[in-house]
Formats: C-alpha cells, structure tokens, sequence
C-alpha cells in the first residue's frame, strides 16, 4: 500500500522550494506567515542576522480584543495591520512576502493586504 503524504508535508515541500529563492535582509526582511486551525501568526525576519525583528498574532491581547475568534479572515487581517505598524515604528517600510507554502487566497491574501493597509510595502 502506497501512504500519501498529508497536506502539511506538501506545504513544508513547497515552502522550502519557495525559500530557495527568497530571504530577507536587513534592509529589505523578509514577512513570513504561519497559519494554524485557530490562530494567525506573522513574523517580521532578517535572515542575514537570523534574527526576528517584529511579531504578530492572534494571541496578542490588542489584536484578540478587537476579533471575536483568531481563525477568521478579520482577524487575519487585524494581524497584518498589528506586524505593519510594529514593523513601521522600528523603520521598516519594505519586505519580501513568504506566504509559507500557503495558497494565495483566504486567511493568507488578508494578512497581506492589512499588512499593506498598515504601511508595508511588497
């Protein structure tokens, strides 16, 4: 019997053919997202450094506040807005976007465009 691979090892099998070609800089980092069952996340990464520069998700208690669940696609967007201005006060103004291995579409096309509402540019 042939075991099929579930869809989280297909994601990691596209995300990392996806980071081959990208990676942040200092001046240009690089804004990975992370979507679980019941939560967003978004970070903010300097690959050069290895460093995380900024964070955010749906457990922050600003952003939990003003969604009523973290699975949805206004509290995706709420994150994206919440990483764009904790990435403009520490001067970041432009990133490289690492969707994760994610589809373009839903939870993931949300945190972009708030990101983008916020202030980033990508």
């Amino acid at each position: 019997m042939i075991k099929k691979p579930n869809k989280n090892a297909l994601r990691l099998r596209r995300h990392s053919r996806v980071r081959r070609k990208i990676a942040g800089t200092g001046e240009c980092p690089r804004l990975c997202v992370f979507r679980s069952n019941k939560n967003m996340y978004a970070q903010i990464i300097d690959d050069e450094k290895g460093v995380t520069i900024v964070a955010a998700s749906t457990l922050e208690p600003e952003v939990k506040a003003a969604v009523e669940s973290g699975a949805g696609k206004d509290a995706a967007k709420a994150v994206g807005q919440a990483v764009a201005k904790k990435a403009v006060d520490a001067g970041i103004t432009e990133v490289v976007f690492d969707r994760g291995g994610y589809v373009y579409t839903g939870r993931v096309k949300e945190l972009a465009d708030g990101a983008r509402e916020g202030g980033l540019k990508f």
